[in-house]
């Protein structure tokens, strides 16, 4: 709570109480503080009351609790004149709580039908207003015995998802119990016949704006008998008899406006309703495709009535109902609002047109109907830009609802159209959507919030969100205890997260910490927010600076968490891209380790693995391939099970995605590092995996299989198999076609590794249980492998180069070799004490082919700037390796290939000598 607030009514006595504008934030000092310690208690009465009034039910009720003072203000009846429950659970035992504070409440605002049950225990007999979405499971039973005990009821609205379960019983007990009642909008009813209406129209004489929309059946003839309507909406219903309609509703002597959008009503019943009828001053047909598609649609005759359709100009038609010609244009909405005359049944006239128009557009998004590209560019943004504007609270949400919704082309892929998202840019509405955001009432903080979230998909968008301070509002919003605030919120920063000039910004707005502690908040029950947290951790995670803020922050403890206890998908997948990002920086910060020693972090990975969701197993695997980079996690890993799943997950992913391929490859790829590891996955049947894996036509998984393997043939039983397997073909054929020379590279090492003679002495120890019973023919394996191999170093020699360094020693020429033959990922490798010496002794092989290939080995090892050169070096060095050099680049019968990289290598040697003696 601030200490600075707007002091904006003189003291009239506890009940006192004048609105603030929603976008109201100027404070001004209320002189409080004292000694450095404000005295909340001290303030002045309608200033609490005003604080107050800014809080949801459950705040208030609880801030009322710290003195009796306060708890007197909180009482206060302006405060619980209206309720908003929609946030929270609000169930049978939180409506008897708060019942004594609600005798004189007017309205209220629910979700859902537990809320809906629950609104009887208030015991408010004066309420005047029920409002309430997620309806589907609301029965005829409920809503019977709502308005028998609140007879009082002026306002009915249920929508806009569909009330599958009230029928015109319902209807009838609402007509029979609220003679009072002036709106009643009903969503998704099946049918509504005419004993339903007939009751209405006998028991309700001051009904005068009634809604069946998205309705089945409505009985048109019935609703003729209304004779007080003044405004009608059908939009969306369906097997409406348009002929009825048009033959009947135009003798309804008060109908001022109608709204048919989203029905297949024709130009022939329109003309005749705006004909005919002497009351009706607005028809809005938006939507209606029988209508558009009809040709002489230009000719109705409106008789200077209003008809808003897609083929008008909707602004201008607006601006027609006023007598000031000035207001017309974009900004017709906005300056009727700020009108200081206005004509009471234009008010009327305009709050209903709202209120339908936003209803509509929402709708119209939902669906997404084809052909609509160019309203929504000139019109569609437009309006709910203004709407969004308005006074009514519930068309400032469907507007900022309609949105987040028209810009998206494919949910599940975060898909939108990018076009519709500048054009809401381009006309000013990310200012004002965070300008939303920033009013106090949490229903609007949410939906504007789920705006921008959607728009920042786009790059230019999210640039506009950050620079007019975005940023820091949605860090804030990720605070909130309304879960649907905080759940938006964290949406708006995953996709913010994506752009790298982002994520900075994210945690100096202290992003990083507000979205650990969401996890913690809403630990259960809550995957909205989880999957969003947890997917905003995952982008922030992928930055080196910011994994660090995450590890510090909780971070890791909570995506644990997460991916221990948490059982829906997109909170598993996104919790474990997370855990694979943190664990991405294993050169520069310590969280590699950090997350390898969290209890249980591990055997959580290693269970995604046999997750039935793809996404979710194709990030554990990725995690558990980052984790392998630590020695301890490696073996940890292998001790959990991780080598029989992985070995499981790649069996079982020939035909998955690349994605998937690339990381179950790479996991045992970075498992196979250990010679005990390698051994095991050969054991487990990991090498034809592997080698199908190999044969992928994505280029990231050619390298990781054939990474893995280059591994597992360092051992003498797993390059049978893999000879056993038919993986020689696989890595010769991925040394003729891959794009990846880094695939090429390690495919030609592990063809190196098997027909080097170590695996001929080992061949007569080779047990049944070590290997399968297949005979296999070593020599023509090894002339294909031997073949390619050759072929391989020559795609890296150029003849003039060779040439002038094999009569040259100067730098230049040894440089200008090095540069060709460089594979610059090479420099990423990091091999063992042991395959630098397997390479050593390659040296000395009698095949001119393995000596040329040791050599160029040794060189990608250890050019000066690779990760790991001097790593390499050192080995080398302790290995006694330059003598062996010297001899292969003197020796007559070498070739001249392993002459000039064994010359280099040396080079190499001692440049590193040199600089570590620096």
């Amino acid at each position: 709570m601030s200490r600075r607030v707007r002091r904006k009514v003189a003291n009239k006595g506890k009940d006192s109480v004048v609105s603030l504008s929603c976008y109201e934030t100027g404070v001004e000092d209320l002189g409080t503080e004292r000694n450095g310690v404000v005295d909340w208690t001290i303030l002045p009465d309608d200033t609490v009351i005003h604080l107050f009034s800014r809080l949801n039910y459950r705040d208030r009720a609880s801030l009322s609790s710290t003195c009796r003072a306060w708890r007197v203000l909180a009482a206060s009846q302006c405060l619980w004149s209206s309720l908003d429950v929609r946030a929270h659970k609000f169930d049978t035992t939180m409506a008897t709580s708060l019942a004594p504070r609600c005798i004189n409440l007017q309205k209220i605002k629910f979700r859902g039908a537990e809320s809906a049950d629950a609104v009887i225990h208030l015991q408010a007999k004066n309420l005047c207003e029920i409002n309430g979405d997620y309806c589907r499971k609301i029965t005829d039973a409920t809503l019977s015995v709502i308005v028998a005990r609140h007879e009082a009821l002026e306002s009915i609205q249920l929508g806009p998802d569909f009330c599958e379960r009230i029928t015109g019983d319902a209807i009838k007990a609402i007509a029979f119990c609220c003679p009072k009642l002036k709106k009643l909008r009903l969503s998704g009813i099946k049918n509504v016949f005419a004993d339903a209406i007939n009751a209405l129209a006998k028991h309700c004489p001051n009904l005068i704006d009634i809604g069946f929309l998205d309705c089945l059946n409505v009985d048109e003839a019935a609703l003729g008998n209304i004779l007080s309507v003044r405004f009608l909406s059908v939009a969306g219903s369906s097997n409406m008899n348009w002929s009825v309609v048009s033959h009947l509703w135009h003798k309804l002597p008060k109908l001022i406006g109608l709204d048919v959008s989203r029905t297949d009503i024709g130009s022939t019943d329109v003309s005749r309703l705006l004909f005919s009828s002497q009351s009706l001053k607005v028809l809005c047909a938006l939507n209606c495709p029988v209508l558009e598609e009809d040709t002489s649609v230009s000719t109705i005759k409106t008789k200077g009535k209003l008809l808003l359709s897609l083929f008008s100009d909707i602004f201008i038609e607006l601006s027609s109902l006023f007598a000031d010609t000035t207001k017309k244009g974009r900004n017709v909405l906005l300056d009727w609002r700020c009108s200081k005359k206005k004509d009471k049944n234009l008010i009327e006239i305009m709050t209903w047109l709202e209120w339908i128009l936003s209803h509509t557009l929402l709708r119209t998004a939902e669906s997404n109907p084809q052909g609509l590209d160019d309203f929504w560019l000139k019109q569609g943004a437009a309006l709910l830009l203004s709407l969004m504007q308005s006074s009514q609270e519930d068309v400032q949400e469907r507007a900022a609802t309609g949105l987040a919704t028209f810009v998206v082309i494919d949910d599940e892929n975060a898909s939108i159209d990018c076009r519709r998202a500048e054009a809401v840019m381009l006309d000013g509405g990310i200012r004002l959507l965070l300008n939303l955001a920033k009013c106090w009432r949490e229903g609007l903080q949410s939906e504007a919030a789920k705006a921008i979230a959607n728009l920042s998909v786009n790059a230019n968008v999210a640039k506009a969100v950050a620079e007019e301070g975005g940023i820091n509002i949605l860090a804030l919003l990720a605070r909130s205890m309304n879960r649907m605030v905080a759940e938006e919120a964290a949406g708006g920063l995953w996709n913010l997260s994506v752009g790298e000039e982002h994520k900075a910004a994210i945690a100096e707005a202290g992003g990083v910490k507000a979205l650990v502690d969401l996890i913690f908040k809403w630990s259960s029950g809550c995957d909205g927010v989880l999957e969003r947290a947890a997917g905003a951790l995952a982008n922030l995670a992928a930055d080196d600076k910011c994994s660090t803020e995450v590890a510090i922050a909780g971070g890791v403890h909570a995506l644990v968490m997460l991916a221990r206890s948490c059982k829906f998908e997109g909170v598993q997948e996104q919790a474990a891209r997370a855990l694979a990002n943190l664990a991405a920086h294993g050169d520069s910060n310590s969280n590699n380790a950090a997350v390898g020693q969290e209890a249980g972090a591990l055997e959580a990975l290693v269970h995604l693995t046999r997750s039935p969701h793809e996404g979710v197993r194709q990030e554990a695997a990725g995690a558990l391939w980052n984790l392998s980079f630590d020695d301890r996690n490696r073996e940890a890993i292998a001790a959990g099970g991780g080598i029989e799943a992985l070995v499981t997950l790649a069996q079982s992913c020939s035909n998955a995605s690349p994605g998937l391929q690339e990381r179950a490859a790479g996991a045992l790829w970075g498992l196979s590092v250990s010679e005990a590891n390698s051994i095991a996955i050969g054991q487990e049947g990991g090498v034809a995996p592997l080698i199908a894996l190999a044969r992928s036509d994505a280029e990231d998984v050619h390298e990781t299989a054939a990474g893995a393997l280059w591994n597992l043939a360092f051992n003498h039983s797993n390059a049978l198999r893999i000879v056993e397997e038919g993986g020689v073909p696989a890595l010769v054929h991925l040394c003729l076609t891959s794009e990846s020379k880094m695939a090429c590279f390690m495919a030609a090492l592990a063809l190196a590794y098997m027909f080097d003679g170590r695996t001929d002495e080992f061949t007569p120890m080779v047990t049944s249980s070590e290997s399968s019973s297949k005979s296999v023919s070593m020599d023509g394996p090894r002339r294909l492998a031997l073949k390619h191999i050759e072929a391989f170093i020559l795609r890296f020699s150029d003849a003039q180069a060779f040439a002038a360094a094999a009569v040259s020693s100067a730098p230049a020429a040894l440089a200008q070799v090095t540069e060709k033959a460089r594979i610059q990922e090479a420099g990423h490798l990091r091999c063992s004490g042991a395959e630098i010496g397997r390479f050593v002794s390659m040296l000395r092989n009698s095949s001119s082919i393995l000596k040329s290939c040791a050599a160029f080995a040794l060189l990608q090892f250890t050019i000066p700037g690779g990760r790991h050169a001097v790593h390499h070096a050192s080995l080398m060095q302790g290995a006694g390796a330059a003598r062996v050099l010297r001899s292969a680049a003197a020796a007559a019968n070498a070739p001249i290939e392993a002459k000039i990289f064994a010359r280099i290598v040396l080079r190499n040697l001692e440049h590193h000598q040199v600089e570590h003696s620096i």
